[in-house]
């Protein structure tokens, strides 16, 4: 397997022969961004204006909702990694720096984050040819960082994999070592501090990094990515109490890395990423109870192009930070208001389909 790799503008990788463009005719669902005023329960995209000093513009960060402020740590930029932690009200718009104490992370990107009981765990990553496998734990109402030590198998260094917490344990999915790309899966008990290989079953995603990892439920929902050389637009299914991986049959693919995403109810909100020749700025929906992608029309200033950003949920809203489209960094906060979608959040009865 090749080294994961940020694509460039004139890379070529293989994109899948049937895309949303069935749907749409053009290259895939895209965000129809307007001046004119939205309806009143339409989605809107909107540019933030913050105060304070934030981050300096960035791409492979993490971003985090903790108690109505996103933290946000690493990533980098022409000048190199970025090791500083910042953090956003996201009610005010205000940015901080906090005060942080303890054991401090080395700069590093592509690396995850997750939060359990109001404590951020960052885990892996790296910076420049440098990949890691630490874990840190930052305790957001002490500020305090430190570095447990843990027992049991550590996965490898990597950086460009996922993470997700369930019943107290975090699992890592996929990811690069700088030779190969990945696609084993581990967990660490958070309170015993323990790591443990997962033995999986049934049909497991191909190798690949900077794809995404997101709950939903107990299954883990695998989308997307590349090795190097494929750009990805299938989806898979993790079932956590059995560890047994199941396909989603899904027509049209939509290829799609370096994208964010959250779960928002029964559905998937994807934005941007690249999809194996361009970067985007379109709104993907995947309805998890039809498993499809859906249209939705979209108002307002909708963010420019980009990948290697951010999205949190918080008060039915969602928050777009930084990113990178091949030439320019950015350091803009975007919000896209839910509206009269703000219901979804609160839909929790629903099943995902194993087929």
């Amino acid at each position: 397997m090749s080294q994961l790799r940020r694509p460039s503008d004139r890379s070529a990788h293989s994109k899948s022969k049937r895309t949303l463009s069935t749907l749409t005719s053009t290259r895939s669902i895209r965000t129809i961004s307007d001046i004119t005023p939205a309806p009143a329960p339409a989605m809107y995209w909107s540019r933030a204006v913050t105060y304070g000093h934030g981050p300096r513009p960035i791409r492979a960060h993490t971003s985090v909702p903790v108690n109505g402020t996103m933290y946000v740590f690493g990533g980098t930029d022409s000048r190199g990694g970025f090791g500083k932690l910042y953090a956003l009200d996201l009610d005010t718009f205000t940015w901080n720096k906090p005060k942080t104490y303890g054991e401090t992370p080395p700069p590093c990107r592509a690396h995850s984050a997750v939060v359990h009981e109001d404590c951020i765990y960052i885990f892996g990553g790296g910076d420049g040819p440098h990949y890691y496998n630490h874990l840190y734990k930052f305790d957001t109402a002490s500020l305090i960082w430190s570095c447990p030590t843990t027992s049991g198998p550590c996965p490898s260094p990597r950086r460009a994999h996922v993470s997700v917490v369930w019943r107290g344990h975090m699992y890592i999915f996929g990811g690069g070592d700088g030779i190969h790309a990945l696609n084993d899966t581990y967990s660490y008990d958070i309170q015993n501090k323990t790591w443990q290989l997962i033995e999986t079953t049934g049909p497991k995603p191909e190798p690949r990094g900077y794809h995404s990892g997101t709950l939903v439920g107990e299954k883990l929902v695998v989308y997307g990515g590349s090795d190097g050389h494929t750009c990805f637009g299938d989806v898979y299914l993790l079932d956590l109490p059995s560890n047994a991986w199941h396909r989603v049959k899904l027509d049209p693919q939509v290829p799609r890395l370096s994208h964010a995403p959250v779960c928002v109810g029964s559905y998937l909100f994807v934005t941007g990423g690249h999809d194996g020749s361009h970067y985007c700025n379109d709104l993907l929906m995947l309805n998890f109870v039809t498993m499809a992608w859906e249209i939705r029309r979209v108002y307002g200033n909708a963010p420019t192009a980009r990948g290697y950003h951010t999205m949190v949920l918080y008060d039915s809203r969602l928050f777009i930070f930084g990113g990178y489209d091949g030439k320019h960094f950015f350091d803009d906060v975007f919000v896209l208001d839910l509206s009269s979608h703000a219901y979804l959040p609160q839909v929790t009865n629903f099943a995902i389909e194993m087929l």
